[in-house]
């Protein structure tokens, strides 16, 4: 009877002697640090992907010490049913509840991207590309898909001029209608009502209104000057003068070199304002807001034509002769 009563009081002991070392052990799992390591590791979940699987990834990264508590502490906390796919931003220095957090809301890392006002929809399709947030071809379909831009309460026949260049926050793997829908979505918030109200005082439609402002975003980038190029085209128009821009006609050239040529100027395109009055069909660039507004509000002078003096800065004239002449003095001689 004593023999058994002390093997009852040794397994007491011993199972007591377990727990402790589990609890112990859990304990350190949880509150200390893998490392003090603090080097960003990006670990990419994948839709679907187990949260053993994801388990055995931070484990593989020495992002946890311990895959089975990790999943245990899951289990207890219900957030081993549903993780966020995406990439996530850790570190060696993270505890197991620091990372779990970082699931259960999603905070997956986004990418900065940059869009530089006048960029076109191809330029804009490339920097994207660069930086792995969308597919070249799927974006650059997406744009000249006329029924994708009516969803997006675009009616024009692509949307270019209506990819608003701002400052974006992209995760990784976002879909490209997500993107462009992000971007219109910003052009319209930036599209106020009060410039919708302009454009009707104008007769001019939202595509007249984008096609002009992304002309004269190609025009010039110096910010004072915008008015006075918007001036020049508005006066054009309404005399039913070609607007001759340049931009226009490089728009449309396919394999455009850097040296536009008397030949490109003859060119027989629906963009080449030398050989077709009024307005291109559509825009050139994405505008941003100054350039919208410029287009909406052009300052009241009876300027017709404008050449560059090479430093940034154009010279307005009201005559072709006074014009030709300032051409001689900026162009020719370089000065």
């Amino acid at each position: 009877m004593l023999a058994k009563n002390r093997t009852i009081i040794d397994i007491f002991f011993v199972t007591a002697a377990i727990m402790f070392l589990f609890i112990f052990s859990f304990y350190l799992f949880l509150y200390t640090p893998p490392s003090a390591d603090k080097l960003e590791r990006v670990i990419e979940i994948s839709e679907g992907m187990s949260f053993r699987a994801m388990a055995d990834l931070l484990k593989r990264e020495h992002l946890i010490t311990n895959k089975t508590y990790f999943i245990l502490l899951g289990r207890y906390t219900l957030l081993d049913r549903k993780v966020m796919a995406g990439e996530y931003g850790l570190n060696a220095r993270m505890l197991p509840e620091e990372i779990l957090t970082k699931f259960k809301y999603g905070k997956i890392l986004l990418h900065e991207v940059a869009i530089p006002e006048g960029y076109t929809a191809k330029q804009i399709a490339q920097l994207l590309s660069e930086k792995k947030l969308a597919d070249y071809t799927i974006f650059m379909n997406l744009i000249y898909n006329k029924e994708f831009a009516l969803a997006l309460g675009v009616n024009s026949p692509t949307l270019e001029g209506y990819l608003f260049p701002d400052t974006y926050l992209f995760p990784r793997k976002l879909k490209a209608e997500e993107i462009v829908g992000s971007m219109v979505k910003k052009f319209f918030t930036v599209y106020t009502p009060d410039l919708v109200e302009k454009a009707q005082m104008l007769r001019m439609t939202t595509n007249e209104v984008v096609t002009l402002a992304s002309i004269i975003e190609k025009e010039t980038s110096n910010r004072n000057e915008r008015t006075l190029v918007s001036a020049v085209f508005h006066n054009r128009l309404r005399k039913g003068i070609p607007l001759q821009s340049d931009p226009t006609v490089i728009y449309a050239l396919p394999n455009f070199n850097g040296d536009l040529t008397k030949a490109d100027l003859k060119t027989k395109t629906a963009y080449n304002t030398y050989k077709r009055k009024g307005l291109p069909p559509g825009p050139i660039s994405n505008p941003g807001r100054e350039s919208i507004v410029a287009a909406l509000y052009p300052i009241r002078v009876d300027y017709l034509f404008f050449v560059s003096k090479n430093d940034g800065t154009h010279y307005f004239s009201t005559s072709l002769s006074e014009h030709n002449q300032a051409v001689r003095l900026y162009q020719r001689r370089g000065v």
